[in-house]
This record gives structure tokens, C-alpha cells and sequence, in this order.
């Protein structure tokens, strides 16, 4: 019993410096851009502690699944966000800087997001694992859609920091006010919203119910004060009678140096 209870310290205490490495990592290579909306990442400034990035990565990919299945749900989930922001740097990191896209790592065959390249609870993983069989219909949180990043322009911002249990909540919900206040990515223009592709993509995670969104009109209703400045245009979108556009989605490498 004292050698389970040893070797359990252990695992927290790996699992813990793994995880003040990966906050330390994001506050060095992650900024936030003047509107304080989107950020982009120093990947030449990942490139050159990547050795570090490698033991972060291995210190998740050693957790167990019975470990992980005893946690509670935030701090699942907290785990399997940064896992896939931190897999996905790693990624880009395989070619960079010959890349100017993420889907310059994939194929006809295969997208990037297919590949089995990393391992993470005792299997080989991809990161469409953690999205689509574990994030996506295990939490209930549609907002989720606003912390994993696919290391793109398009996408919402990689935060500066790690996602943790203790602050999960706040960081969802401040992840998806910046995104729905970027205005190159979400808007109400020329009488109609003109909102990220994520919101076609996924419109069925955001209408379960789940976080009080019933419909996709829900979530700009409930962010409307984000997306227009004119109190008469917010009204419009409050009261859910206005036409949905989708703007094209910017693929290129939110990359800082470029």
C-alpha cells in the first residue's frame, strides 16, 4: 500500500511539472495580437525548446488510463485540450519552417488530423481522437470549440497559458467571447451574421441543449453585444431573425513570425 501510494505521488508530481512547463512554454511562444482576440505563435521560438516541449509531451502520453479515468470531468477535459494544442505544436514543428499550412502535413489519403503520431492513454492516438471520441461527445461543452486550436489563423486564439481544472470554466467562456469578438472571424455585417465556418462545421454541438444553446442562433443571441456595436443591430441579433453567413476559413500557419 505505501509503494501504491509512493508511486501515485510520483505520477502527480511528473504530471504537475509537465503541466507548469506547458504554461511556461505558452506564456514565452504565445501572444496575443493589439485587438487581444487572436494570438499567434513564435513556432521558431517552440523549434528551439523543443526538447522541453518533448518532455511535456511525454509526461502525458505516460498517464494511464486508469489515472485518468479518476479524475474529475474538468480536469479531463483540461488534460485532453492541452494535449491536443500541445500535439498539434509538435506537429508543425515536424516540418517547420518548410509549412505554410497544417494541411501541408497531410495527404489525399489522409488529413493531419488522422495521423496516429503520438500516444496518449496506453494507445496510439490522433487528433481527431481527442476531438471527435472524447471531447466532443463525452463533455458537453460546446465551447470546446473555442480552446483546441489547429494551428491556424482561422482558428480561435491558442491561449498564453495552460488549461487547468481550477479555471476551466473561465477559460472556456473567455476563449469563446474573444473568438465571437474577432471580427475578421465573426460579425454582423450588411444586415446578416457573417460567422466562422466552425459554426457549420459543428452547428449540431451547439444545439443539444447543452450550456443553454438550443440552436446556433442561441450562442450569437447570447454574444450579440460582441458581435455589432449599433444597440439596434444587437436587438436584431438577440431576437434571432437575422440571416447566418460563413466566411471562408483562413488555413494559413498563425504563425508570428510570418
Amino acid at each position: 500500500m505505501t509503494l501504491g501510494r509512493s508511486s501515485i505521488g510520483q505520477e502527480n508530481a511528473a504530471l504537475a511539472a509537465a503541466d507548469a512547463s506547458w504554461d511556461a512554454l505558452l506564456a514565452k511562444h504565445v501572444k496575443w495580437l493589439p485587438d487581444q482576440r487572436q494570438s499567434r505563435v513564435n513556432y521558431r521560438g517552440f523549434a528551439a525548446d523543443r526538447a522541453e516541449l518533448a518532455k511535456v509531451l511525454a509526461a502525458w502520453s505516460a498517464v494511464p488510463r486508469a489515472t485518468f479515468n479518476g479524475w474529475p470531468r474538468e480536469q479531463q477535459m483540461a488534460f485532453l485540450i492541452n494535449a491536443y494544442n500541445g500535439f498539434t505544436v509538435e506537429l508543425i514543428l515536424s516540418r517547420y519552417p518548410d509549412i505554410a499550412s497544417i494541411k501541408d502535413l497531410g495527404s489525399f489519403l489522409q488529413s493531419p488530423w488522422k495521423k496516429g503520431f503520438f500516444t496518449l492513454l496506453g494507445e496510439t492516438r490522433t487528433l481527431d481522437w481527442i476531438e471527435h471520441e472524447q471531447l466532443r461527445p463525452n463533455y458537453a461543452d460546446p465551447r470546446i470549440h473555442a480552446a483546441i486550436v489547429c494551428a491556424s489563423i482561422g482558428c480561435p486564439a491558442l491561449r498564453p497559458e495552460a488549461f487547468t481544472a481550477a479555471k476551466l470554466e473561465a477559460q472556456l467562456e473567455d476563449g469563446m467571447r474573444r473568438f465571437l469578438g474577432d471580427r475578421t472571424r465573426n460579425r454582423y455585417a450588411d444586415g446578416k451574421l457573417q460567422v466562422s465556418l466552425i459554426f457549420k462545421w459543428f452547428k449540431d454541438d451547439f444545439e443539444k441543449g447543452h450550456k443553454g444553446f438550443n440552436t446556433v442562433a442561441d450562442v450569437f443571441a447570447r454574444y450579440a453585444d460582441l458581435l455589432a456595436d449599433a444597440p439596434a443591430d444587437r436587438q436584431r441579433i438577440k431576437g434571432k431573425n437575422v440571416a447566418i453567413t460563413h466566411l471562408d476559413y483562413d488555413w494559413s500557419l498563425n504563425d508570428l513570425g510570418r
